[in-house]
């Protein structure tokens, strides 16, 4: 290690006490939980249309709006529905106003949808009334009807809060009581998924992780299987539930690709089950025993699977055929307690992209006009259906301030200019010169900068708390992320280590890679475990990195968006005996694991081949290295095949994501050579090309419609439908779409020159700092996954407060920074 790292904060006895202090944070958090039942005496009845069911949709709110599907629908739906999670960020909380602005200017009914992002026993009184108190914020003024959803699917095995039927009812009355103090007259509605397929996994004596087989065994036979109950277990109670509902989709697919077709007769009817029944109701027998029943509302959820890829029938004959199905049960007298029809108007990705989804009865003129009139013809009621209105402030709280027009165009002209003065400065005599960068050390500085530059990116976005650090760190500076920075420089670092001594001594670079691969995949493993086992603690929340809520920028596109995803399934029957035969291999083969931390199983792996890259270098034959590379990262990119089972391959696909580090091991190589190449006069005019290219891109990212913070600042210089388009088709993050490829290397070329040009100020800025991180970027990488663990028992920090949220980055950051300085576990943590 460099000197840097050493220099002043060489006590060891600070060690022993920063690990003292860490262990007490992460057992000292441990958090009440208490389910008080909802408030009696409710004095609002349950609201339904005297004129017939509702028509309702969810949307897709990044790309749609409630104007646009009320212009392609020719009227607005009755009702809107958005989902929100729980806990929901100041950013979150932005968004849902703008939803409510939304659906007040249309004047019709709002729909939420929570979906927890932290275990069911950890939606205790405090976070619940948390979110009721935000949503109630951002409703203030709404003259429609709130409808709220929680947990949605409960009776399901994809959902991460599925299946666990006392959590469920505890946490849904809890939730109940909250809305219930925060609104007036929120209507609560419970919704299952049809019983067709349950349990929706084979039979077992075995309840799964979070649900005691004696709940979900309903018949007793110490058997949990399809003659078991799918509602009743999960049914929180009349008291606190107002609407029922179901979600019945027409998907025979299950989860996988299938041809397209039609439904059959009767398939809507035989999953929300018959009118009434002449005796007791079946347990399947949904509408008869929780709307008739129980003299509940229904909500009905639904739509017909089509596949735009997929053989058989036409688009128009398979919706319209389910439509016409969902629509006739929906108007027909003996079903007259269904009171919304809420259709889902999104498109799903599967396979990693392969397969889409289209559920929308909208997305086209001849598919809306039929669907609108079948919904007249059946009475449906569509909106408005209360007044329309503008909403007191509904400008998202999150949201910052968009330029446009000439003002946007002129801050883009305004960046150009500046870059291009920083470029010209330094051709001229004078005091700049002696800025550049100036060193004889095998070791560049700048890269180490670099480095840290990129791990702090790393951990301000995998901490995930709201602050002003997103300003920077959310592809500010271009569409690019940390970790594609991450993956560059840390092949440029091996290009520049190993290069000078794979011509004379491959062997021994060999044995130092690999040993060195195996040390880290060990730590990996290590990893994987103590957090499982930290996760088994009861006053431990280990939500944060034991589980995954797509964000819609993995393998599966904006359509997983929302999705979560539990990291560690399965992973319970470490506990039995005998332990499941697959479960050691998903371990060894880092199937499971914090998704914080998985890029360390592509690093593995490359650094595990690196010695043929740098063999082929050694012998002249970069041209052979840059066309194989780019040759696998083709046919990553078009066919999206998985080379191994591991979890990475998600988030980083191997055949992909290797070009990043071989381009970057090809560059540390030739490193002298390519500074000297681009340091000649006739190259100079290239290099200010790529400099005025990279705040080019660097506009387009600041174009994006999204923003981080109340403090953030966008440019309005392309229609946001445009800027999706561009974005979807050339930047896509999982499998580094082209655009994302080259921006990310001339991002790194332009920082470099910048580094070298003003290297004195700069350093003395930022040096200081940035540099010991970038010495140790493994060592941070791997401390922050436990950082991140301890942010989120801390639950002050899960309420979005900006100011609060920014001093706990500077805490954690400054611990980091800390613990490199003072050599904290540096021979037991690798570097």
């Amino acid at each position: 290690m460099s000197s840097t790292v050493h220099r002043s904060w060489g006590s060891a006895a600070a060690a022993p006490l920063l690990l003292i202090l860490l262990i007490l944070l992460m057992t000292v958090l441990g958090l009440l939980h208490a389910g008080p039942a909802r408030a009696t005496g409710n004095p609002q009845p349950p609201v339904a249309s005297d004129e017939g069911p509702y028509l309702g949709a969810l949307l897709d709110w990044a790309t749609d709006s409630a104007a646009d599907h009320a212009g392609r629908l020719g009227a607005p739906a009755g009702l809107y529905g958005r989902p929100v999670p729980l806990p929901m960020s100041e950013q979150e909380q932005g968004y849902l106003r703008d939803y409510f602005g939304q659906v007040s200017a249309q004047g019709t009914h709002a729909l939420v949808t929570i979906r927890p992002e932290v275990p069911l026993a950890r939606v205790d009184d405090a976070r619940a009334a948390v979110l009721a108190a935000q949503v109630a914020d951002v409703a203030e003024g709404y003259d429609g009807t709130v409808f709220i959803r929680f947990a949605p699917q409960m009776n399901a095995s994809w959902v991460p809060w599925g299946q666990q039927p006392e959590a469920y009812t505890e946490a849904f009355r809890t939730v109940a009581a909250a809305f219930d103090a925060e609104l007036e007259d929120p209507v609560l509605v419970w919704s299952p998924t049809a019983a067709e397929d349950y349990p929706f996994r084979t039979p077992t004596t075995t309840g799964p992780e979070g649900g005691a087989l004696g709940a979900l065994d309903t018949t007793g036979d110490g058997v949990w299987d399809v003659d078991d109950d799918a509602y009743s277990p999960y049914y929180p109670g009349d008291d606190v539930v107002d609407w029922v509902g179901l979600t019945a989709y027409h998907d025979e697919s299950d989860g996988g690709s299938v041809p397209n077709a039609v439904p059959g007769s009767g398939e809507f009817a035989a999953l929300i089950g018959p009118a009434s029944t002449t005796g007791p109701p079946a347990s399947d027998d949904f509408y008869a025993a929780y709307a008739s029943g129980r003299g509940k509302p229904l909500m009905v959820e639904t739509a017909a699977f089509f596949s735009p890829g997929a053989e058989g029938p036409s688009e128009l004959e398979v919706k319209s055929a389910w439509w016409k199905q969902v629509l006739a049960t929906a108007s027909a007298g003996e079903y007259d307690r269904i009171g919304a029809v809420v259709w889902n108007e999104t498109v799903d990705q599967r396979d990693d992209g392969a397969l889409t989804v289209d559920w929308r009865v909208t997305a086209g003129t001849g598919l809306a006009d039929a669907f609108a009139e079948d919904v007249d013809r059946h009475g449906l009621v569509s909106g408005p259906v209360v007044e329309q209105s503008v909403l007191q402030g509904t400008a998202p709280a999150a949201t910052g301030t968009a330029l446009d027009g000439a003002t946007a165009w002129t801050a883009a002209v305004a960046a150009v200019a500046l870059a291009l003065v920083l470029c010209l400065v330094p051709l001229r005599r004078g005091p700049v010169r002696r800025w550049a960068y100036a060193s004889d050390s095998s070791r560049d500085a700048r890269i180490d900068m670099l480095r840290g530059m990129a791990i702090v990116f790393v951990v301000v976005n995998h901490v995930g708390l709201t602050s002003l650090f997103q300003l920077l760190t959310q592809e500010t500076i271009g569409v690019v992320s940390g970790a594609e920075l991450f993956v560059l420089l840390s092949g440029a670092v091996l290009g520049m280590v190993y290069g000078p001594r794979v011509k004379d001594g491959l062997g021994d670079v060999v044995d130092r890679t690999s040993r060195r691969a195996w040390k880290l995949y060990v730590t990996a493993l290590a990893v994987v475990l103590l957090i499982f086992l930290l996760s088994r603690l009861p006053f431990l929340d280990a939500a944060a990195v034991t589980t995954f809520t797509d964000q819609g920028t993995g393998g599966t596109g904006a359509g997983g968006a929302g999705t979560t995803y539990d990291l560690y399934a399965g992973m319970e029957g470490f506990f039995e005996f005998p332990v499941p035969a697959h479960l050691i291999p998903s371990v060894f083969l880092l199937q499971v694991g914090p998704w914080q931390f998985n890029v360390m199983g592509l690093y593995v792996i490359l650094l595990a081949l690196s010695p043929l890259v740098l063999a082929a270098l050694a012998r002249g034959r970069a041209w052979l290295v840059l066309i194989v590379s780019l040759g696998l990262y083709t046919v990553g990119t078009t066919t999206r095949f998985r080379l191994l089972p591991s979890q990475f391959e998600d988030s980083f696909p191997l055949l992909v994501w290797q070009v990043l580090f071989v381009l970057g091991m090809v560059a540390g190589y030739y490193r002298r050579r390519i500074v000297t190449w681009f340091s000649a006069p006739p190259r100079r005019a290239l290099l200010i090309t790529c400099v005025l290219l990279t705040v080019a891109f660097a506009a387009f990212s600041w174009s994006s419609p999204y923003f981080t913070n109340a403090y953030d600042v966008r440019l309005a210089l392309l229609p946001d439908s445009t800027f999706h388009t561009v974005y979807d088709g050339f930047f896509e993050r999982a499998y580094l779409g082209v655009g994302r490829l080259v921006n990310v290397l001339l991002l790194v070329v332009t920082a470099y020159a910048l580094l070298s040009a003003y290297w004195r100020p700069l350093e003395r800025a930022l040096g200081w700092f940035l540099i010991p991180l970038g010495q140790a970027t493994l060592y941070v990488f791997i401390l922050h996954v436990f950082l991140i663990l301890l942010a989120a028992n801390v639950p002050a920090l899960q309420q979005g407060n900006l100011w609060l949220n920014t001093g706990a980055y500077v805490v954690v950051l400054g611990l980091l920074w800390v613990m490199v300085k003072t050599r904290f576990l540096f021979r037991i943590i690798p570097r």
